[in-house]
């Protein structure tokens, strides 16, 4: 029972269960697309039209980026969106969507919010010089049986086990 607000939370969806579910969609990805999933190229998508907005000149910047010319047309703009909706909806339905910040005991709010936006730039900044988001590579990869889904998955895991350590006083 949440003391805030007096709802009951529903339980969280079976692991296996959303496994399984994210490795069909995968394949459905896999199968209409001809690509994996991932989410990096849909900020990129962004800045190219926010760039084309501003100059005239970044018409010749986006033929690299996106294929068709436009780059509000990549459907990984689109993935994206659906992404935050049902983040948004999963939370209104099952009682979890507050304005809290989580955090542990030990940090306050903007110690907790400039970390959170310092990780989100440094993985943004990874993914282009990585050619792709990590979660993209690892998941796409280990599906089609890449040995570099596979290290990207170890390296992503591996890494997160050794800076969690130096950070762990801070939740706990």
């Amino acid at each position: 029972m949440d003391t805030n607000t007096n709802k009951e939370q529903k339980a969280y969806m079976n692991p296996y269960l959303a496994g399984f579910l994210l490795g069909l969609l995968l394949l459905v990805t896999i199968f209409i697309s001809g690509r994996g999933l991932g989410a990096s190229g849909a900020i990129k998508s962004l800045v190219v039209a926010g760039t084309q907005t501003v100059t005239k000149d970044a018409h010749n910047i986006s033929q690299f980026f996106v294929s068709d010319g436009n780059p509000l047309k990549s459907w990984l703009l689109f993935e994206v969106v659906g992404v935050i909706l049902g983040a948004f909806l999963s939370g209104f339905l099952s009682n979890r969507l507050t304005w809290k910040i989580d955090k542990g005991p030990r940090i306050k709010n903007i110690t907790r919010l400039i970390l959170a936006l310092t990780g989100g730039l440094f993985f943004g900044l990874g993914s282009q010089f990585g050619r792709g988001c990590t979660s993209g590579a690892a998941l796409s990869g280990m599906a089609v049986f890449s040995a570099g889904g596979f290290l990207t998955m170890m390296a992503i895991f591996g890494t997160g086990y050794m800076i969690a350590y130096f950070f762990r006083k801070l939740w706990i």
